[in-house]
């Protein structure tokens, strides 16, 4: 006949305990190594070329994506680089926050088909030490992610180069 042991039945709890404080901890250890292999670019190299032009570097993530902090009208952002997008993207959500307005209507091709978009203008953008003004833009309500795609509008304004896994932005 087994007897009812209190003190066994405690450690138990006791080494549960223990094992979910362990697990929580790496999970906040490693949360850091996997935000920076998403996002290497929180605070992006920036510096001044031979002419006295802004650059910024930029370091390629683990997908092979330039993802980096930005601002629009001085609001913070976070942009995924995009040049098969003709413009820069936002989504509905974002533009709410940045209190955008959009415009009129129009149709364009996604990679996840065709979709309604509402044009607006963007007053700055920022990346680093480039400023962008009256940057051409469209809020898409179908875009559920938490990155504007930076698109052409604002790409075709600075020049840029690849090199291995970096990216160079320069004010034109």
């Amino acid at each position: 006949m087994t007897e009812f042991d209190p003190t066994n039945k405690m450690g138990k709890v006791f080494i549960w305990l223990a094992w979910l404080c362990a697990l929580a901890l790496m999970v906040f250890f490693f949360q850091d190594v996997l935000d920076k292999q998403w996002d290497p670019n929180k605070d992006p190299q920036i510096s001044l070329n031979t002419q006295g032009k802004a650059e910024v570097t930029l370091q390629q993530n683990r997908q092979g994506h330039y993802v980096v902090h930005g601002e629009i009208n001085e609001m913070p952002v976070v942009f995924l680089l995009d040049t098969g997008a003709t413009q820069v993207s936002i989504p509905a959500h974002i533009a709410e926050q940045l209190q955008l307005k959009g415009n009129r209507p129009s149709l364009v091709n996604t990679a996840n088909g065709t979709t309604t978009v509402y044009q607006t203008e963007l007053q700055q953008l920022s990346i680093g030490n480039i400023y962008l003004y009256d940057v051409s833009a469209h809020i898409n309500p179908s875009m559920q992610s938490n990155e504007i795609l930076l698109g052409m509008s604002a790409l075709k304004r600075v020049e840029f180069s690849q090199i291995g896994k970096e990216l160079i932005l320069r004010e034109q």
